[in-house]
């Protein structure tokens, strides 16, 4: 089992996970599985944290950009943008720091399983 869908169905149990929380939840694991597969001789887990964090970064200012017509209007909401997406950053940082640090020993035991034989 993941790390990941070890933290997920550590979930408050009176929380209904709505298929849609469900669909969040695999894709997120699906970009975690891709960002492990990148780990190796030539990459550590920084490297590909700094990689996925800067693909995060990309893609939501791609993402902030629809609707927008002129690149001047796209620009004057900048600061906004960045607000937002901070925001919703922080928070879901704090979240899983919070978790990870509350099941520590267990997520590392997972981790300690993921690894290959030697």
């Amino acid at each position: 089992m993941s790390q990941e869908n070890a933290q997920n169905n550590e979930i408050d149990a009176s929380l209904e996970i709505t298929p849609e929380m469900q669909s969040f939840y695999q894709r997120a694991d699906a970009i975690i599985g891709v960002a492990n597969s990148q780990l190796g001789p030539d990459a550590h887990s920084g490297q590909v944290g700094a990689s996925l964090l800067y693909a995060a970064a990309r893609y939501s200012a791609s993402v902030a950009s629809i609707g927008f017509v002129k690149g001047d209007d796209f620009a004057k909401e900048k600061d906004d943008i960045v607000e937002f997406y901070t925001k919703q950053y922080r928070q879901m940082l704090s979240d899983n720091l919070t978790d990870y640090a509350q099941n520590f020993d267990k997520y590392i035991q997972l981790n300690q399983d993921d690894k290959p034989a030697k």
